[in-house]
């Protein structure tokens, strides 16, 4: 269920807000615009809302190029899908095979043709329609290339969202937008058959001929996969926004861009369609004005939930699933079941042994300070020792250095960003910090550093990158080694 482009802009300064209700009530006669944004780099104006014929139409023998097959396999979905439409399918990765062995394999028997280790320019002159990775910088000339030869832009979201009968609820977020979604996915699946994909690491486009009209979707969308949604002039029925954060600004280029891209999650709504947002993050809640149809609003002053994982921000993941799932037949109770056994994902928050009296936590999704912040603060009452580090995208460490002086016992830094890290904590004065050589020698002494009853905290609040081929990886090696 979606709506297409929006008409003029309509003010919001008729709205009306129902604290009983939760609800923000909106003028239902107009569809939002994002007024204050604008579509950057990529997207021009004029093609807000106009799908290309190619996006829509049966693709048998059609030149394709796929950018990007990416380390997480986020090419493969798409590349396989294609070719079994009849696609003529080119995959372009910068990254060496030996770097994408994995999706590599993936792929091997679909008839693609693979150009990896860097980009071949006619790839991109030569192709009708070229389909763009999420992990794609958005002034790429090589899809300069392609736009200046006439191909269409999209991407597995786009192709996906175009082709889908099923009513879709989005997702995103800069923190807990995957929890959130593997939540309500669970709430939703007790009232109706769902499905759950997108960022969360899932393709959906080869289940397209099992997703029916009186299905569920739940899509986890990024800030990369939803800068592109302007292309398409679509929003999903209800959109669910955790929080904003000041994240991923080397790709953005300003916060004020950033949210831009999240707004696109709702920008095409229409009066009957639903906004969910975080009244306790003012960036999120602010976005209520904007809204075409009703807007719901979560926090944890909510009843709370019962839970088995740990923190206020999984009480506000549950809260923003529950206040989504109420819209599509959940009950409260349902709802508290389901979220009661919920265990939580790997490598979020994730208990991966207990040794000597101390507790091994994995957190290596998190890749961001902000995100470091929120499991810090998940944990108010025990002694932590904490492992921080990894690739340096040139983050602002200064709030999470003072979190972790007031927080931890011990840091041990690793990585690229160690060094930065080490030497804003050591400006502080506090807590005792470790700087090592790599990975493995930070868990060694961390596991060195832990007394008995303290928690050792894998929260890098960077990439993984610069020591392994993604989160995965890293925190499948702290778990590894705390178990030696």
């Amino acid at each position: 269920m979606y709506r297409l482009a929006p008409p003029a802009p309509q003010s919001p300064s008729h709205c009306h807000y129902c604290p009983a209700r939760n609800v923000y009530n909106p003028p239902r006669k107009s569809s939002a615009r994002i007024a204050s944004f604008t579509v950057r780099a990529a997207i021009r104006d004029s093609e807000i809302g106009r799908m290309g014929s190619l996006v829509n139409q049966d693709l048998a023998g059609r030149r394709v190029t796929v950018m990007g097959l990416g380390r997480f396999g986020g090419g493969v979905g798409v590349a396989r899908w294609l070719a079994r439409q009849g696609a003529r399918v080119t995959v372009s990765d910068s990254a060496p095979a030996s770097e994408l062995a994995e999706s590599v394999r993936a792929v091997a028997d679909t008839g693609a043709v693979l150009h990896l280790g860097g980009h071949d320019e006619a790839d991109f002159t030569g192709c009708e329609l070229l389909v763009v990775n999420p992990a794609v910088p958005f002034d790429s000339p090589f899809v300069t290339l392609a736009r200046q030869a006439g191909a269409e832009l999209t991407t597995e979201v786009n192709l996906f969202l175009a082709r889908c009968r099923a009513t879709v609820v989005g997702v995103t977020g800069s923190a807990g937008k995957s929890t959130t979604t593997t939540m309500l996915g669970r709430l939703l699946a007790r009232s109706g058959r769902t499905h759950v994909g997108g960022n969360v690491g899932v393709s959906l486009l080869g289940r397209l001929d099992h997703i029916g009209p009186g299905d569920m979707v739940v899509l986890e969308l990024s800030s990369f996969q939803l800068h592109y949604l302007p292309l398409l002039g679509l929003s999903p029925h209800l959109a669910v926004v955790t929080n904003l954060k000041a994240v991923h600004l080397e790709r953005h280029g300003s916060f004020e861009a950033y949210v831009a891209d999240k707004a696109n999650i709702f920008r095409f709504q229409g009066g009957d369609d639903v906004l969910v947002l975080n009244r306790d993050d003012p960036p999120t809640a602010a976005l209520a004005g904007q809204a075409a149809g009703a807007v719901e609003f979560f926090g944890l002053d909510d009843e709370p939930f019962e839970l088995r994982i740990p923190g206020r921000h999984n009480q506000a993941n549950a809260q923003a699933a529950w206040r989504a799932a109420s819209h599509l037949g959940v009950d409260r109770q349902t709802a508290a079941e389901v979220l009661a056994e919920f265990p939580g994902l790997p490598h979020r928050l994730e208990t991966v042994a207990k040794r000597g009296g101390v507790r091994y936590v994995n957190d290596s999704k998190c890749t961001s300070p902000g995100e470091a912040l929120v499991a810090l603060e998940s944990f108010e009452s025990t002694p932590l020792v904490v492992i921080v580090g990894g690739k340096d995208v040139g983050a602002d460490f200064g709030q999470l250095c003072s979190a972790l002086a007031d927080r931890a016992r011990v840091v041990v830094t690793t990585g690229q960003s160690g060094p930065r890290i080490a030497a804003g904590l050591g400006r502080l004065g506090r807590p005792e910090v470790i700087e090592t050589a790599d990975f493995a020698a930070a868990v060694a002494a961390a596991r060195r550093a832990a007394r008995a009853g303290e928690i050792v905290l894998l929260s890098p609040a960077c990439p993984s990158y610069d020591q392994f081929h993604n989160y995965r990886r890293r925190g499948e090696a702290f778990s590894r080694l705390v178990s030696e």
